[in-house]
């Protein structure tokens, strides 16, 4: 597997917070972990399907997930994602909020597809890229304001701002915040909040599988190391330890 990010143009930068393409030799299990960003997602190849075998279409959203999710391939499989953040990927797209994935084939950025397929087949991952990034900045529409300045302070917490300071961050009451909020992303800051927290931890451990879980527990502002194991479980299917040592498993061999 390769992986590559690409950072948004001046223009999207408050909307996405990155592209990434992924090429993934088939067959192949792909196993997709919740974390704090939604995305947009083209592929080109496979086909992809969910572990189910329903087929997953081109392009979608992948919204924010409670837990793992198992995808499969059968063939050699490149992806193009679009990460946004939770309060602007529906308003990006003029689409309500939802929480489950979105088939957008009857959308106006699915007459991309063509064009980023036939790239990314071709080896030329950039002009898929500058298509996408094109095509959503001819459309954007205006961040609003008070998610841009919650989603600031949330982001830059890593998810360990308690909701009132994430609404004094915000310049606004807790009612108003939390409905905004819902309204835009189809979650509450809480729940925000929670897979931040877990994507950072993740993230930790990926990097540092030896890394201490207790002085984690206390760094990302859980109750205890008990409560990280709880919540790491939730998100992942596994727990932190457990994670851990898979990471030191695959960096020995």
């Amino acid at each position: 597997m390769s992986h590559r990010e690409f950072a948004p143009p001046a223009a999207l930068r408050e909307s996405v917070r990155c592209f990434w393409h992924e090429r993934r030799a088939g067959p192949a299990r792909i196993d997709v972990l919740p974390d704090g960003h939604p995305e947009i997602v083209f592929h080109a190849g496979g086909p992809c399907r969910m572990e189910d075998g329903s087929p997953l279409p081109s392009p979608f959203v992948m919204a924010l997930l409670d837990g793992p999710v198992a995808l499969r391939t059968d063939g050699p499989l490149d992806i193009l994602g679009i990460r946004c953040f939770p309060w602007t990927v529906y308003e990006l797209l003029g689409l309500p909020s939802g929480t489950a994935a979105i088939d957008l084939t009857a959308h106006p950025i699915a007459t991309l597809q063509p064009t980023v397929a036939r790239a990314l087949l071709d080896g030329r991952v950039d002009d898929a890229v500058a298509a996408l990034a094109r095509h959503l900045s001819a459309g954007r529409v205006d961040v609003d304001r008070l998610l841009a300045r919650a989603g600031g302070a949330m982001r830059d917490a890593g998810g360990t701002l308690p909701v009132v300071r994430v609404a004094a961050a915000a310049h606004a009451t807790v009612r108003t915040l939390e409905r905004r909020f819902k309204r835009a992303s189809g979650r509450t800051v809480k729940d925000v909040s929670g897979l931040m927290r877990f994507e950072q931890v993740r993230n930790r451990l990926w990097i540092d599988p030896d890394a201490d879980l207790a002085g984690l527990a206390q760094e990302y502002g859980y109750a205890d190391q008990p409560h990280l194991s709880r919540e790491f479980k939730r998100y992942s299917g596994t727990t932190p330890a457990a994670f851990a040592q898979g990471r030191r498993e695959e960096n020995k061999s």
